[in-house]
């Protein structure tokens, strides 16, 4: 046993060796370590940064200092406060979604979707319904495949589809759709019809619609897209649509159209006579369409017209049409037309395509497995129990310790399932079987990524890098407001001190005007505000702006200010020769003060006073950090930095 610890110590011990040879500490600040990998990641982010490179060395020096000041933070115990836990969680949500999915998937994705909008594939269609539980799918699946068996021997697909098809369509197309465009089916349709060899027929497969199968006749490149407009005279709404009715229709058609040939205008026809409530408000206008968006008579003029030429009236099953092309365009760009290609992929399940293969990449690093013997436990509990009811959620699934699955150092038992069960439904006992294992996949990509989220900053060095880069510049910024940002506003005697030790420091090259301005939106008002003015003389200022403001209201303004030539019309009007300031309020007087060559007090310069003092409390504050905080940098990793 002695031989087998120490032999297992020397594995773990080489183990823990190569780690550190990976990624070795570069220096000690306070005693906390910092790894090669934080300090390259900084570094390297810097230097993009950066308008004018740095040495090495330069960056250590501010590299330490950073880290010192996030020790002193540390220190106060600034990370944990909960206003400060609060905010951090905040950062963290958002910078964890990008590392819960694989991002090329989603690129993938709308490539794909690109290629297949490059492409009209003509295609016959068949389905079945889907069952009310996976038993009757899967007999209904069974059919489907013998069919496609049958057609396959050559039997004759028209008369399979009107005699088993339960498509709506088929009654009219008897199971042949024609040339198909990308985007007009759900995706697991569209997936397999341009993933099918011409002339193949595809193996079943289900949509939330039913169970499909389609066979590829031809496949030709898109043709872009067109703008029309039309008029319509509808057919009447009749169950039997008689020939006279259908004639009826076309004297109307025609005689709209032999307008059009005498030079009428076809927009003002449209507004008049078309019958399409939706264009014809438009002068008949209808927006660009593909191959496919349209019936099939309507698709085939409207391509075949060269633009700005006209169609005969034609028929559909809706009425006479006539159709003028307007314009025409090939497919667009991925880039014109990713947009529209996102906004698709977020509304249907390839949403979830990249978490998806995030979850699977997760399972092989996890080593995730499912108990090979979960179905005969279901079975055999369940017949225990006697039927699948709310008593054998509540009682069984709830209460059951048996592994679900496994991964990395976690056993996640049968009752992680109870919540995702439906207690009040009914079923066989078989069909109940199938019913709960279908939970076991949701269960896992749950109990995997959740796993991940809240480990992943030891799993996952990117992360670790940008979450402590996150922590860091948040302890960093809040420890300088309160040791040096806030520090100097509230140091009022240091402050004062300052600026009376610096008093040449701060000298100005032009006059200022220190005082308030009186503004008034004219000259009447103006004059009856000094009239006023002169009657209060000899009262505190406070009180003579109390009284204006409550007799003139909106009438006048009066600002405190500080002010060079340039920096306000007022100012520049009264004292330098300025012109008559615009807006709202373009006539003014002084209440109080005038023109000052230098400053008088430290409220002249508070601001340019503040931030000096800042930095001097800064300088302080580094001289403090680096005699108390011990630094050690290791020089042989530091040779080992990409530079």
């Amino acid at each position: 046993m002695k031989h087998k610890l120490f032999i297992a110590s020397l594995v773990l011990g080489s183990a823990l060796l190569a780690t550190a040879a990976k990624d070795p500490v570069l220096m000690k600040i306070n005693g906390k370590e910092i790894k090669l990998s934080e300090f390259e990641y900084l570094y390297h982010k810097n230097s993009q940064q950066q308008l004018e490179k740095e040495t090495l060395e330069q960056y250590v020096d501010r590299f330490v200092t950073y880290k010192l000041k996030v020790a002193d933070a540390e220190a106060q115990g600034i990370g944990d406060e909960p206003a400060f836990q609060s905010e951090l969680n905040g950062y963290r949500n958002d910078i964890i979604k990008p590392f819960l999915e694989d991002t090329t998937v989603h690129e993938k994705l709308v490539r794909e979707a690109y290629e297949h909008k490059l492409t009209n594939v003509d295609i016959d269609h068949f389905m079945l319904q889907l069952g009310k539980d996976s038993s009757v799918t899967k007999r209904n699946m069974a059919l489907a495949d013998s069919i496609r068996q049958c057609v396959l021997n050559g039997e004759n697909w028209e008369d399979l589809a009107l005699k088993y098809s339960v498509d709506p369509s088929v009654k009219n197309n008897k199971g042949h759709y024609g040339f198909i465009m990308a985007g007009m089916f759900p995706y697991e349709f569209e997936k397999v019809v341009y993933e099918t060899p011409v002339g193949e027929v595809s193996k079943p497969f289900t949509t939330h619609f039913g169970i499909h199968m389609v066979r590829v006749n031809a496949v030709r490149p898109d043709e872009g897209e067109v703008r029309v407009q039309h008029i319509l005279k509808l057919f009447p709404r009749v169950r039997l649509l008689t020939d006279s009715m259908k004639l009826a229709t076309k004297v109307k058609i025609d005689s709209v159209y032999l307008a059009l040939q005498n030079g009428a205008d076809f927009s003002e026809l449209a507004k008049t006579e078309s019958q399409d409530p939706g264009s014809a408000k438009n002068g008949g206008e209808l927006p660009w369409f593909g191959h496919g968006r349209m019936v099939p008579q309507f698709d085939k003029i409207a391509f075949e017209l060269g633009v700005g030429e006209m169609s005969e009236p034609f028929e559909t099953n809706y009425g006479y049409h006539i159709i003028k092309k307007l314009e025409a365009r090939p497919t667009l760009s991925l880039e014109e037309q990713r947009k529209d290609i996102e906004a698709r992929i977020e509304q249907d399940f390839r949403k979830a395509a990249p978490r998806d293969e995030r979850v699977k990449q997760l399972k092989q690093q996890y080593n995730y497995k499912v108990n090979p013997n979960i179905h005969q436990y279901l079975t055999d509990a369940i017949a225990r129990h006697g039927k699948y009811d709310s008593a054998f959620v509540a009682g069984v699934i709830a209460n059951s310790k048996e592994p679900l699955f496994t991964f990395a150092n976690k056993t996640v038992p049968v009752s992680a399932l109870t919540k995702r069960l439906d207690s009040k439904l009914s079923f066989d006992n078989a069909t109940a079987v199938d019913y709960i294992e279908d939970f076991i996949e949701p269960t896992s990509k749950s109990e995997v990524m959740n796993y991940y989220a809240e480990n992943i900053i030891n799993d996952t060095p990117d992360f670790a890098n940008l979450y402590n880069e996150y922590r860091d510049g948040m302890l960093l910024f809040e420890v300088s407001n309160r040791r040096v940002w806030e520090a100097a506003g509230k140091d009022t005697l240091g402050l004062k001190a300052y600026y009376e030790a610096n008093r040449a420091k701060y000298n100005w090259d032009s006059p200022r005007f220190k005082g308030i301005i009186l503004n008034a939106i004219n000259d009447s008002t103006l004059e009856a505000v000094k009239g006023d003015i002169y009657s209060m003389t000899g009262e505190p200022m406070d009180s003579i702006t109390t009284k204006l403001h409550k007799k003139y209201g909106a009438n006048i303004k009066m600002e405190r200010m500080m002010m060079a030539k340039g920096e306000n019309a007022a100012v520049d009007h009264l004292f330098f020769n300025g012109p008559v300031p615009n807006g709202k309020y373009p006539c003014s007087m002084v209440l109080k003060g005038g023109l000052i060559s230098q400053p008088e007090e430290l409220a002249d310069v508070k601001g340019q006073v503040t931030s000096d003092y800042q930095d001097v409390l800064e300088k302080r504050w580094v001289e403090e950090l680096k005699a108390r905080y011990p630094v050690t940098i290791n020089k042989k990793i530091l040779k080992k930095v990409k530079q």
